[in-house]
């Protein structure tokens, strides 16, 4: 090995789970209720941006792509998001809509993965929420054209100043190419770290629009 090259060894970076454990019969029949339980705990345990959410998507060659966003609301329809509609992950969701969310939250010893499709909100409800933001977010949505190649940091400055000053006396209107998704769930997996690695995952499977199944998955 080149005396140059970088290796980590990290066979002994580990911890026992042992905060809780999940039984099926103290599961909610309803994935959406379960999830605001579980949300509401992790809001109480004061974690930073217990709304951060990974985002998966696959492009056209077959390549998974993640990001973290930040979930903005969810009721039984869905979970829901807002990005910009020419961003990579924009890209993705209009050749292939399955995406897959995951929530991780360490110090609560939990995960939650959540797959499903995507499809975009109606102009109103996108609106709604844009409006709603500080006016810093707003003019942001307008100097981002999400990941895209940009020169530098400093020409995204210039032109947030620019737009800043264009704006000050009035309100940032709606950008048309900036909008939500909201990802139905087919499969919601609630995962509780165990001990001696022998983790619980109880997943709901959709079968119909209101009938789900549970079931428990080995670690």
């Amino acid at each position: 090995m080149s005396k140059d090259s970088v290796q980590l060894n990290l066979q002994e970076l580990r911890r026992s789970y042992l905060k809780g454990g999940l039984n099926e019969d103290e599961m909610d029949s309803n994935p959406f209720k379960q999830f605001a339980s579980w949300f509401e705990q992790a809001q109480q345990a004061d974690l930073i941006e217990p709304n951060a959410m990974i985002v998966a998507t696959v492009d056209t060659d077959g390549q998974p792509s993640t990001r973290t966003v930040l979930l903005k609301y969810f009721d039984e329809q869905g979970f829901v998001f807002f990005t910009n509609y020419t961003s990579q992950k924009a890209q993705d969701i209009a050749q292939n809509p399955k995406v897959a969310l995951q929530f991780l939250w360490l110090d609560l010893e939990r995960q939650i993965k959540i797959l499903g499709t995507a499809e975009k909100i109606s102009t109103t409800e996108s609106m709604r929420y844009f409006l709603s933001r500080p006016k810093g977010s707003q003019i942001g949505a307008w100097v981002s054209r999400q990941s895209e190649i940009v020169s530098s940091k400093d020409l995204l400055k210039m032109q947030y100043e620019k737009l800043k000053q264009k704006f000050s006396q009035g309100e940032v209107p709606f950008p048309d190419f900036w909008g939500g998704y909201r990802i139905r769930p087919t499969k919601i997996e609630f995962w509780q770290g165990g001990e001696n690695r022998l983790h619980d995952r109880i997943v709901y499977t959709q079968q119909t629009q209101d009938d789900w199944v549970i079931s428990r998955l080995a670690p």
